[in-house]
């Protein structure tokens, strides 16, 4: 038995010696390490493999600066080495072994592929490095000699515009001032100057002296400190008088609209090292800007542009001698909204010191005229350079600058009731002309409801029927109403308004419910949905779609933004309810602003007849929460060949005077607007 293990052993020892060891034979394990290591731009693994001849012809810090500029000049963010290793390794005459290899490498001026040759020496005097590279500059690009220089040229494309309805901008490629010193300049008083400077842009002069003292900064250098809109002419012309200070005027992206247009635009800043490493293989650099927020977010793959590049190498003396790879500049496109610019200035000039949101629409074709959230923010400051407390400012503000409130959802009060009278007058559960004989300023369904009870804010001497009830805007009519239509009624009537569904719209929007769940428990919850308390939330946006029935013939509108893409007139949802429903409440929100008694009576106009509905909605804990506060609503329509339909919704307007806070404000857009 020990002579058979013996010969066993022997043959083991043999496979061993003749297969396992051929890496040692051969530079396949030397080259496979230098390839992973160049692969991650592991320059400093990669000089390791050199030979002692290669090493003595570039220093190891040499080797490292000249891979690291030029890569990193280029931009390449990605390189894949594809060795041909052969099937037996052979020598050449010079004693070296080959091995054949492609590199494809990206850059900002696109896809660098060659073909090359790796040669390898048998080291045998360094057991832990056998094999070593003989490598020369033309690993970097075959075509590259010693003195010459792989340059870059970049051109670049610009940025898509957005422009409303009538070709006005609200993101533009325009220019702003950059700011700067020249540190030779500054005079005998240079530290008077510094604080001067410090003291207009209103940054601590520790920023400035940081800046100059970095370890680049030359006497003459141009040192950029803040960037200034081109509209700051003030500060400005007291910059350019102080010695030392340098103004160039720079490409930048411009809001002309400010805080106006702020949530509906958004804005864009330098692409971060994250979102580059995301985004490199979509054709982004290191010099791009990317849409963060709004529109320029959303749009951000049009509006992109594609800057061009030129690879190329030069000799010594900077004469071009080839392209390696070269890319065009191409421009984004510009997207055209249904915005008008006008009406959009007009609504938010309107809320000054208060929070709200408003939307104007046409109620034929859909267009959105203006989408509004205030307050806002200034775009333009992002662009800029934004400072740290300037940005916790904005974060920190009660007011909620950076709150999206046209995207958001709200408790409607009011403004719901017309969607109620639709949906009893379509299941046949309301009689638009019978007397609900209410009495008194509260109402409870029976004594299960305990001490909780529907209330209103006057009795009237009119019969209680629809018309009355939408004129003094009677909650307890509303929620008798949804009662009779019943919990099942109601969901699945409200589905085909479109509510519990998100609404397509380019602009991502919460959706519409009746509740978190879209569900009714009980019957307080039914009454109180029917007049728009509850859980109800709704979305500015889909409300005002939903209102564009009224004037379709109990068809709802779909909205739309890009001009380009919207479809004017496209129905949304079809035969919400009959052309006669449609009649009798637009002719009943008609008297809401033509009746004396009507709540909207506040935006009467003799030769402008209007059609709207008010609403205050109560934000409370509970019905006896004296601390609560209430956002007032309305929405208008004119009714002589429609064509505005503009909502105004005012947060905390307790004490205001409610919705009627709100009322003057549509008003004044119709005369504006409507002529």
């Amino acid at each position: 038995m020990r002579k058979k293990y013996l010969f066993i052993g022997l043959f083991i020892f043999a496979i061993l010696f003749t297969f396992g060891c051929t890496s040692g034979n051969n530079p396949k394990d030397s080259f496979q390490k230098y390839v992973d290591a160049w692969e991650k731009q592991d320059y400093k693994t990669m000089y390791t493999f050199l030979s002692p001849s290669s090493k003595k012809s570039i220093s190891e810090k040499d080797f490292i600066a000249k891979y690291t500029n030029i890569y990193n000049g280029i931009e390449v963010n990605k390189i894949s080495v594809a060795p041909d290793y052969p099937k037996s390794f052979k020598k050449d005459s010079d004693g070296n072994t080959s091995i054949p290899f492609k590199v494809t490498m990206s850059t900002v001026a696109g896809n660098i592929k060659f073909n090359d040759t790796a040669y390898f020496s048998n080291n045998t005097k360094d057991s832990s490095n056998p094999w070593s590279l003989n490598w020369n500059i033309k690993m970097i690009y075959p075509d590259l000699n010693t003195d010459d220089k792989i340059r870059i040229d970049k051109t670049f494309g610009k940025r898509g515009e957005i422009k409303d309805a009538n070709g006005s901008y609200l993101a533009q490629n325009s220019y702003i001032e950059s700011v700067g010193i020249v540190p030779e300049k500054l005079g005998a008083d240079a530290e008077n100057s510094k604080k001067q400077i410090a003291d207009i842009l209103k940054i601590d002069k520790g920023v400035i002296d940081k800046a100059l003292s970095a370890s680049y900064v030359l006497p003459d250098m141009f040192i950029q400190i803040d960037n200034l809109s081109m509209d700051d002419t003030d500060r400005l012309s007291s910059l350019a008088k102080i010695p030392g200070v340098m103004l160039k005027k720079t490409p930048a992206r411009v809001y002309p609209l400010k805080e106006k247009a702020a949530l509906l635009t958004g804005y864009v800043q330098p692409i971060s090292a994250d979102e580059l490493k995301k985004l490199s293989s979509q054709g982004y650099s290191k010099d791009d800007s990317i849409g963060k927020s709004g529109l320029e977010k959303i749009y951000e793959k049009q509006l992109k542009a594609t800057d061009g590049a030129e690879i190329y190498i030069t000799d010594k003396e900077g004469k071009k001698l080839k392209t390696i790879v070269k890319k065009t500049e191409q421009n984004g496109k510009d997207i055209n909204l249904t915005i008008d610019s006008n009406i959009q200035s007009a609504l938010y000039d309107q809320y000054k010191v208060d929070s709200g949101t408003a939307v104007a629409m046409n109620p034929k074709t859909g267009a959105v005229l203006a989408l509004v959230s205030a307050p806002g923010y200034d775009p333009n400051d992002f662009v800029l350079g934004m400072s740290k407390d300037k940005w916790n400012s904005l974060q920190n503000d009660p007011n909620k600058p950076l709150l999206n409130r046209f995207q958001a959802t709200f408790a409607p009060g009011s403004s719901f009731k017309p969607i109620t009278a639709a949906i009893g007058l379509k299941t046949g559960k309301l009689d638009p002309n019978a007397d609900k004989n209410i009495s008194g300023l509260k109402w409870q369904k029976d004594s299960s409801w305990g001490n909780y009870y529907v209330t209103r804010d006057a009795a009237y001497n009119s019969p209680a029927n629809l018309l009355n009830a939408l004129v003094y805007s009677d909650n307890i009519y509303f929620a008798k109403t949804a009662l009779d239509i019943g919990k099942d009624n109601f969901i699945n009537e409200t589905k085909k308004f479109g509510i519990g569904k998100t609404l397509p719209f380019e602009y991502g929007l919460d959706a519409s419910k009746i509740s978190p769940d879209n569900s009714i428990k009980d019957d307080i919850g039914l009454a109180d949905s029917g007049y728009g308390q509850g859980q109800v939330l709704m979305n500015p946006v889909q409300l005002v779609s939903i209102y564009t029935s009224f004037v379709n013939n109990g068809n709802i509108i779909a909205p739309y933004l890009n001009a380009a893409k919207g479809t004017p007139g496209k129905i949304l949802e079809s035969n919400v309810f009959s052309q006669d429903i449609s009649n009798t409440i637009l002719n009943d929100l008609t008297q809401v602003v033509s009746n004396p008694a009507g709540t909207g009576y506040g935006a009467y106009m003799p030769n402008l007849p209007l059609a709207g509905k008010t609403g205050t909605a109560e934000i409370k804990k509970s019905q006896t929460d004296t601390t609560g506060t209430e956002n007032g609503w309305f929405i208008a329509t004119n009714t002589n060949n429609p064509k505005l339909l503009v909502l105004e919704m005012y947060e905390n307007v307790k004490n205001k005077g409610g919705s009627h806070y709100v009322v003057p404000n549509v008003k004044s857009i119709f005369e504006q607007f409507c002529k």
